[in-house]
């Protein structure tokens, strides 16, 4: 490790906070109400040059247009990726159909809001991956305080996740969302099977009646019975983990309001203008993929870690885990060669204070080099004393600058390296524009980082040979063909 970092020529952070006066305004931006601070980072101008050169090389500039003008950028499974027509920013017969698409589903969440399905309560959403990470993300991040309704997600398989999901909720008065690209997603379709079985055992005289259905499949849900007027059509330019501003986030929108719903996609329009026109140097999510790229390239970094200190951002780690390593997480190439740079590191995190006293042991004097982000809300919405938010965001600044000086100790036990780098997003006030606006950053840094790799980061193959196997064995074919450890593991299960 430290020889790469040699052969690059990167100095310490206290080096360069010393050699660069300008150091901050030069590597902090503000874009729709965040706040960007990446001084903590080992990136200096040089660096920075570098990597707009390699930019350019790779064709970021044409790559960008590509993907708002609603070209093709996922050749392997030859289409466009259309998500930031949601938001009104791709080519214009893209952005047409999106707000189509948007109107049907604003037209069911009035019909529901104004009674046509009887007194609604809750809301049951069955999906899996980028169909439910990003509407939990929402209605955990938003809906604490001015949820609308009990709305619950459910994912796994696992029966007890079913009962877990269900209990809070009245089947009478519960409405049933399943979300499925293909809608044949296994795990989907047999938690659908489940809740129509308890919606008919809890007294439901109609349990096909609550069910709404969003999918790019929509004969596939009208062979499972859901009517075509609670069906909402997905995009298939739309990506599972880029899905959350299309008609996936239903179940956000019921439970936050069209209006904040609304909000939100025009928070990630500003950060999607930012992104599209601002030059290079100035253009935050590219800057961030810069630092990304040296962290894994240069460090040898395999992991970088995310801690959200705000509890309404708890689920924020798990929302990047599967959009940067299922769009990042690649070794070939787009031209079919293989990858010869390393890929996406391991995304992982935590939840404010509370990951310092589990995981800071190793950020700080640990050999593993970790790149760290902190999210961070200079506002709340609790009804506590201000000082618990003063503390609690004294407490992620304060590991920052831990993490740049260090301390010396001739007790080795006791002495701290320093020179380890961290970013800091700071939001103004968490709300829809904002929470938006964030979704965006990390998207567009993670198309960013594909392009100076040349791999793409819409396609997702790497998830299916396991799901293919699993299918074959629930059928009984080729388990001949298995190693013995896992016939072994079979056979203990009674499988």
């Amino acid at each position: 490790m430290a020889g790469e970092r040699q052969q690059v020529g990167v100095k310490r952070l206290d080096e360069l906070f010393a050699a660069e006066p300008d150091r901050l305004s030069r590597l902090s931006f503000e874009v729709a109400g965040l706040y960007f601070d990446w001084s903590k980072t080992h990136l200096d101008q040089r660096l920075i040059e570098g990597f707009i050169a390699r930019a350019g090389d790779m064709g970021f500039a044409a790559a960008r247009d590509a993907l708002f003008s609603g070209e093709t950028v996922n050749p392997s499974e030859g289409r466009a990726a259309t998500h930031v027509a949601e938001r009104g920013n791709g080519s214009p017969q893209d952005v047409d159909l999106a707000l189509a698409r948007r109107q049907r589903t604003r037209a069911l969440v009035d019909a529901i809001e104004a009674g046509a399905f009887g007194p609604v309560t809750g809301i049951l959403h069955i999906g899996i991956g980028g169909s439910l990470l990003g509407p939990a993300l929402l209605v955990d991040a938003l809906g604490r305080r001015r949820a609308k309704l009990n709305v619950q997600f459910l994912s796994n398989i696992d029966g007890a996740a079913f009962e877990e999901a269900v209990r809070p909720l009245d089947p009478v008065t519960t409405l049933v969302v399943v979300v499925s690209k293909t809608f044949t997603t296994a795990e989907t379709l047999a938690n659908m099977t489940s809740a129509l079985d308890w919606l008919s055992t809890d007294g439901v005289a109609d349990p096909h009646g609550r069910l709404i259905a969003v999918t790019a499949a929509p004969e596939a849900a009208l062979d499972a019975g859901i009517d075509e007027t609670r069906i909402l059509q997905l995009g298939e330019g739309v990506g599972g983990r880029y899905s959350l501003w299309t008609s996936v986030g239903i179940s956000a929108a019921l439970a936050i309001g069209w209006d904040a719903f609304e909000e939100l996609l025009e928070g990630a329009a500003e950060m999607d203008r930012h992104f599209r026109f601002a030059e290079a140097d100035a253009n935050f999510p590219l800057v961030a993929a810069f630092a990304d790229r040296l962290y894994v390239e240069a460090f040898g970094a395999q992991s970088r870690a995310v801690f959200a200190y705000d509890e309404r951002l708890r689920l924020l780690p798990f929302y990047l885990q599967q959009l940067e390593m299922e769009s990042n997480g690649k070794s070939v190439r787009t031209n079919g060669e293989a990858a010869d740079r390393p890929s996406a590191p391991v995304t992982w995190g935590g939840t404010g204070t509370d990951a310092q006293h589990a995981v800071f042991q190793l950020l700080h004097q640990g050999t593993v080099p970790v790149p760290v982000e902190f999210v961070t809300v200079a506002e709340s919405e609790d009804s506590q004393d201000p000082e618990r938010r003063r503390q609690l965001l004294l407490n992620a600044f304060a590991q920052g600058a831990a993490l740049l000086q260090g301390r010396r100790s001739d007790d080795l036990q006791r002495s701290y390296p320093g020179d380890r780098a961290s970013a800091t997003i700071l939001i103004e006030r968490l709300d829809a524009r904002s929470l938006g606006a964030l979704i965006a950053f990390y998207e567009h840094r993670t198309f960013a980082n594909a392009v100076l790799l040349g791999i793409n980061p819409f396609d997702q193959f790497g998830v299916e040979l396991g799901k293919e196997l699993a299918r074959t064995l629930n059928e009984g074919v080729n388990e001949g063909e298995l190693d013995p450890s896992t016939r072994a593991l079979m056979a203990r299960a009674a499988l």
